[in-house]
């Protein structure tokens, strides 16, 4: 049974960091797509950010130069670095992966994920 735990969130100030962890279990990181999503309280869930079966990155605008996606294959480990944070960017973040190996250019779209993790709060104040 494929298990994505997330780990990392917590609260910050304006300006600054967190890294948000995602390991895999019953299922290979490498060669597949995952992405990372966050929901805002009464908000629709969107996607952050993506990496594709050949380590292409997508981001969504609001976050680009300030969020990294990565993953260690050797640890089976998706990560967001996630720099500059800002208020509207507290949520609860959601690591997720699709079923098909090796995918290209996946769109940030909750459908074409099969396997969630349960979140993780960032929580940023001003």
């Amino acid at each position: 049974q494929v298990q994505l735990v997330e780990s990392g969130g917590g609260s910050v100030q304006t300006g600054g960091s967190l890294t948000l962890s995602c390991a895999a279990s019953a299922y290979t990181v490498n060669n597949h797509c995952m992405a990372w999503f966050r929901q805002a309280p009464g908000k629709e869930r969107e996607g952050v950010a993506a990496v594709d079966s050949d380590d292409s990155t997508y981001y969504t605008n609001s976050v680009k130069g300030r969020f990294t996606i990565s993953r260690d294959n050797a640890k089976n480990t998706l990560y967001l670095q996630m720099n500059s944070l800002k208020p509207e960017d507290t949520a609860m973040y959601y690591c997720t992966a699709r079923l098909d190996w090796g995918c290209r250019r996946p769109r940030l779209l909750v459908d074409e994920y099969r396997y969630w993790g349960q979140g993780t709060q960032v929580t940023v104040s001003s």
